[in-house]
């Protein structure tokens, strides 16, 4: 095989420069650094141009900020007007942006740690409006879930899984995060959980965003957590926990449907339910639980119900909707779910680059941006090019899209961007 060698710099990372484009030309950068103020007049980069160089790395297929050292530096350097910094200058700053951690009690008396940064929610929400993923006087769907994230750092504690990691709570809309805060990995996930809802509510109202409906598992199954989501939900849907009232109102329950959800036959019905209430309550609420049983596979008896029934059931305030609507709204919850694996897989999540959790918080609520920002990018441009679509994972992204060899050439005075490529890039017009 004979190979012959040219000495002339081609970027094979092209579609880095309409990403960039994109970004800058929706004034985004612009968004950042007045929301994070200016650095010191000595400082080489602003707050803008190190946050784009670290998303720059992950739209480039890096997992890590080092990677702009060690494989990107020069093809992003040679975009015209384009600040690259290092990974220890990225880094360092992304430090000076945390918050200190607040203690918190259990109501049992156990003291557990917690870290929020509200400068950096107010930014994400800033940048969802700004780039139309989030509109100003709008109701939304609103999920919100306490995940592990595995890591060992110096300050982590051993989660429920058996692992050492962080257990964050985290809201989203459509799969979008808007809301973030982090908590040592043995927090109990009801623990204080009624005042970050409350946080994350108020946040998004005070932006203009309103919600429709709340969607959590049986995490957020408590009296003050729900009285919260009722506050700011027109509806909420909330995985109801098993307890001995609840088994007896269940067996002496005698009207069931049948009917089919997702080729399984179950048999369902709704009561109304006093939840968390006892003798001592002067004002009970009652709210409607819609449940949904099947026989079990193995036939073998609950100890539970005492019987070969499995059952589950959602708490609501949703009195319009059928029983099927309700279970089958509810289940959809689990493509939110996903978020996080996503952002462990495709955003950085996974690989933590510091050793607190205040500064890892900076980290990944900057990540969970970068994240918000893809979304609205690849709705973008696939509205132009058609080799591209909504549903598409940033990996296969970054194949279709970003791998394409360029090189800026100057013509007269103007740079112009050439493309070797037989794809319709002009159509983005950068």
């Amino acid at each position: 095989m004979k190979v012959r060698k040219n000495n002339q710099i081609i970027n094979p990372f092209g579609g880095i420069n309409f990403v960039v484009d994109a970004i800058k030309s929706e004034g985004i950068l612009e968004l950042i650094d007045n929301q994070l103020g200016k650095r010191a007049r000595q400082a080489q980069y602003s707050y803008s141009d190190l946050i784009l160089n670290l998303w720059s790395v992950f739209f480039c297929g890096g997992d890590r900020a080092e990677d702009v050292n060690e494989h990107l530096k020069k093809y992003l350097q040679d975009m015209p007007n384009h600040k690259v910094a290092d990974a220890d200058t990225i880094l360092r700053v992304l430090k000076t942006l945390k918050t200190d951690k607040e203690k918190i009690e259990s109501s049992k008396g156990n003291s557990y740690e917690i870290n929020k940064n509200d400068k950096l929610n107010e930014l994400n929400i800033s940048i969802l409006k700004k780039t139309n993923l989030l509109k100003e006087g709008e109701f939304y769907d609103f999920d919100y879930d306490n995940e592990v994230l595995k890591t060992e750092k110096y300050d982590t504690k051993k989660t429920y899984k058996m692992v050492n990691g962080y257990f964050p709570g985290m809201a989203t809309i459509a799969g979008m995060p808007v809301y973030f805060e982090n908590r040592d990995g043995n927090m109990h996930v009801k623990t204080g959980q009624h005042e970050v809802l409350e946080r994350s509510y108020k946040a998004l109202n005070n932006n203009g965003i309103y919600i429709n409906r709340s969607r959590m598992d049986a995490g957020s199954y408590s009296k003050e957590i729900i009285e919260v989501v009722e506050k700011y939900s027109k509806n909420f849907y909330i995985r109801a926990n098993r307890c001995e009232s609840l088994k007896r109102t269940l067996l002496q329950h005698e009207n069931w449907e049948k009917t089919e959800i997702n080729n399984i036959n179950y048999e369902l019905c709704s009561i109304e339910y006093e939840p968390f209430t006892s003798k001592k309550d002067q004002e009970k609420k009652s709210y409607r639980l819609v449940v949904m049983r099947r026989k079990t596979d193995n036939k073998q008896v609950d100890i539970f119900t005492g019987d070969t029934m499995e059952y589950r059931s959602i708490l609501t305030d949703d009195r319009k909707s059928t029983e099927k609507e309700v279970i089958e709204y509810y289940n959809a919850r689990g493509t939110e779910e996903k978020t996080i694996d996503i952002l462990n897989n495709d955003f950085g999540w996974a690989k933590m680059p510091f050793s607190f959790m205040e500064e890892n918080t900076v980290f990944l609520m900057f990540m969970m941006m970068c994240k918000n920002v893809y979304t609205w990018l690849i709705r973008k441009f696939s509205e132009k090019l058609s080799f591209l679509d909504v549903k598409f994972r940033i990996k296969k992204f970054i194949f279709r899209f970003i791998t394409v060899p360029s090189k800026w050439i100057k013509t007269g005075r103007q740079m112009i961007l050439k493309i070797f490529s037989n794809k319709p890039y002009e159509l983005l017009q950068v």
